[in-house]
């Protein structure tokens, strides 16, 4: 059964052909230290701030078939997300192609497996290189949705910003999903949407603390459970430190969690009888349709960080962009 509403975002082919290649980030002025920056590779863009890395956007890679962050810190360089790859012995290894830091992939569209790595969302351009302007990072891609027996049966633009925040820095992924090859179908599981893998030191095993915007605390009580936002936290070398899940106002409807004590949690607003909360229910996009879906996550440091306040942030800016 179709939930999408008629009034689904349409979104063209953006008809700009731009080579990453043929863009070199510009040299920071001496005096902006404090300014992200960029450093484009062969396989993934650097994310840096004062000249240290502070994460990875990685878009091509021969065991994770899809694109993928990692390797995310704080504006200082403490850690946040799980190292990847993990290390033995210092961090849990389960999962390491499947949970590399912070990800966009689905279970289930058209019976295909887009989060075990058995399709693929296959990097094709940068439909928009990336550029700093104003302080804010942002680029663009396209990719192609091939099934688990490698034929693309949909398409994917994928709009990335980078922000500067009072506590941190946040990420913003804008993804539209277009039917070019038949109806797309997002079936109904847990691995579907939105997630990220904690550092170990953060993890609820280790200490740390998932809450959600109704004020429930703990992987436990929040699994299953609707949110507009989640926040995982904890300490890292005596600091307050955490990655905060946002999900967009103009989403077709709320995100269910998928929350582990091992690091694990996800935005998920596809599996409701997988996270029992009802009926099954797949999603369809129409042959020839589009269909869209936003995210954020913050990464962010210090005592003061309110993730209702960052989450308040978000909702306006998202609304006034409309």
């Amino acid at each position: 059964m179709n939930e999408l509403s008629t009034g689904a975002a349409r979104v063209g082919v953006c008809a700009l052909m731009v080579s990453l290649w043929s863009y070199v980030s510009p040299a920071p002025a001496a005096d902006s230290a404090d300014v992200l920056q960029f450093e484009s590779r062969p396989d993934r863009i650097v994310l840096k701030r004062s000249g240290e890395s502070i994460g990875e956007f990685v878009f091509q890679d021969r065991a994770i078939l899809r694109p993928y962050f990692a390797n995310l810190r704080t504006m200082s360089g403490r850690p946040l997300t799980r190292r990847h790859p993990p290390v033995e012995g210092e961090d849990a290894v389960d999962h390491a192609d499947m949970h590399p830091g912070v990800w966009l992939a689905f279970g289930d569209i058209n019976g295909n497996d887009l989060w075990r790595n058995k399709g693929r969302i296959e990097h094709v351009r940068f439909v928009r290189a990336p550029a700093i302007d104003s302080g804010q990072l942002t680029f663009a891609t396209e990719s192609r949705l091939l099934g688990n027996d490698g034929a693309p049966f949909g398409r994917l633009e994928s709009r990335y910003s980078v922000t500067q925040r009072s506590r941190g820095w946040r990420l913003v992924w804008e993804a539209t999903f277009t039917a070019d090859s038949g109806d797309l179908v997002f079936g109904d599981q847990e691995e579907m949407g939105f997630g990220a893998r904690v550092a170990t030191g953060i993890t609820e095993k280790k200490g740390g603390l998932i809450r959600s915007s109704h004020g429930t605390t703990t992987a436990k009580a929040t699994w299953g459970k609707p949110a507009a936002w989640c926040d995982y936290s904890g300490t890292v070398e005596g600091v307050p430190c955490g990655v905060t899940l946002l999900t967009g106002p103009a989403n077709f409807r709320e995100s269910w969690w998928h929350n582990r004590d091992y690091g694990l949690f996800v935005a998920n607003p596809f599996g409701r009888s997988a996270m029992k909360q009802g009926e099954p229910g797949a999603v369809t996009v129409k042959a020839g349709e589009s269909f869209k879906l936003v995210f954020a996550a913050v990464f962010h440091e210090g005592p003061e960080y309110d993730p209702a306040g960052e989450y308040d942030m978000f909702l306006g800016e998202m609304r006034g962009s409309r």
